[in-house]
């Protein structure tokens, strides 16, 4: 078990999933007329206070775009901001020339990850490329984790992806985003206990208020699809992350963080440090 270290006197809690932009229209096509809350840049000035209110110490900063330029400007944000203590970036995972890209970024000693945004991609199968396929087979090698970004009809193929990868480290973004809002959980708790027997896959508690509805959400909505998570991964393979600013859609950075912290309140004080921190740790290499 890794000595975590402690901020102020408190223990490290890890935001596992957070974004920054600089928002314009051009790179964020994404963001429709019903989220304008968004279209704003979004900097760690602007979140490390939410941080503080919250008893976060650290996160994980996460990409938005698909562009090597948006992976270094995020380590270069790192650089300046202490909160920030690791990177998922992106990288061309298809490329013939992934072996340089990667080599290009771990280079820096936050760069801890790589995210496609699959859940984007017209072809369900995406992942099953053979380019894709050899991109991450070579993360390992490099000591980098990927982030699996899918909706639940992606799950099989993720199956058939971590099955090729045994060693190599993977989480699951936002559950796998299951349809809260219409109350469903099959097949998307089927499907995420067949991924969970995979023991190098982990899971983190978040993106779920913007899968319910965003104005008429209550926090026992997500309690069954919680209850899914944690029998499926247990308290060693969960991580906490808000999803902000893309929370906000629907909820406050408080009120996220609150989910997570009322539901995880019945586990064990060491159960519940491993999901603040603790397994953020271990997968993020966080530094000491």
């Amino acid at each position: 078990m890794v000595d975590f270290p402690r901020e102020a006197g408190r223990p490290m809690r890890i935001d596992t999933h957070q974004h920054f932009w600089i928002y314009n229209p051009r790179d964020y096509t994404w963001m429709t007329d019903s989220m304008d809350v968004l279209r704003h840049d979004h900097l760690p000035a602007e979140l490390a206070a939410l941080l503080e209110a919250s008893g976060i110490t650290g996160t994980i900063a996460v990409q938005a775009r698909q562009s090597l330029e948006e992976t270094d400007w995020l380590l270069e944000l790192a650089d300046r901001n202490r909160l920030v203590k690791g990177v998922v970036g992106w990288i061309d995972l298809c490329s013939p020339a992934v072996d340089e890209q990667i080599e290009m970024f771990t280079a820096h000693p936050l760069f801890r990850g790589v995210r496609h945004l699959v859940q984007d991609e017209p072809d369900d199968r995406f992942m099953m490329r053979d380019d894709f396929l050899r991109g991450i087979g070579r993360l390992k090698k490099f000591g980098l984790s990927y982030d699996l970004l899918l909706f639940p009809r992606h799950l099989p193929v993720a199956c058939e992806v971590v099955r090729q990868f045994p060693e190599q480290p993977f989480v699951l973004d936002h559950i796998a985003k299951p349809f809260i809002k219409a109350h469903q959980v099959e097949p998307w708790a089927s499907g995420l206990r067949r991924l969970a027997e995979f023991e190098n896959v982990f899971c983190k508690l978040s993106g779920m208020v913007t899968e319910a509805d965003w104005h008429s959400w209550k926090p026992g909505e997500f309690t069954s699809y919680m209850d899914v998570v944690l029998e499926c991964f247990g308290a060693k393979r969960l991580m906490v992350g808000s999803d902000w600013p893309v929370c906000t859609l629907a909820a406050s950075y408080g009120e996220v963080i609150m989910l997570a912290s009322d539901y995880i309140a019945q586990l064990s004080a060491a159960e519940q440090a491993d999901i603040w921190g603790n397994n953020a740790g271990r997968f993020y290499k966080i530094p000491m």
